[in-house]
């Protein structure tokens, strides 16, 4: 089966796909921009005419941000605990913060993976 703009579905390369998308761009032709809003994909490329509006990544590149989200700030959480007289009001405010900022900065980035993933194969 072909797509238009985009080869046999055997000749599509995951990597390139899956960075592409990281950077927001379209996994099958980096030529155009694959989100109209921040988590909203394009109903097609401009560039290529690849349909992306039935592409669905649902919640999984919410459970990779959570899962990195804390891989990334457990060792820090502890190390600064370790180093430091922190507050305990002062980590219940600042910790979850900084968890959510890091989740909302990759959430799209990821969800843009997902999307070069499910289009690779």
């Amino acid at each position: 089966m072909t797509d238009k703009g985009t080869g046999a579905k055997g000749d599509r390369p995951l990597g390139l796909a899956l960075k592409r998308g990281l950077r927001g761009l379209c996994p099958a032709c980096g030529g155009a921009r694959l989100f109209r809003r921040f988590l909203k994909p394009v109903e097609a490329c401009p560039a290529c005419g690849e349909r992306w509006a039935e592409r669905r990544a649902d919640d999984f590149p919410a459970y990779l941000a959570i899962l990195v989200t804390g891989h990334l700030l457990l060792p820090v959480i502890v190390e600064v605990n370790i180093q430091f007289d922190v507050g305990t009001l002062t980590q219940m405010i600042g910790w979850p913060l900084v968890a959510a900022g890091m989740a909302l900065a990759m959430i799209q980035p990821l969800k843009g993976a997902v999307l070069g993933l499910l289009w690779a194969r």
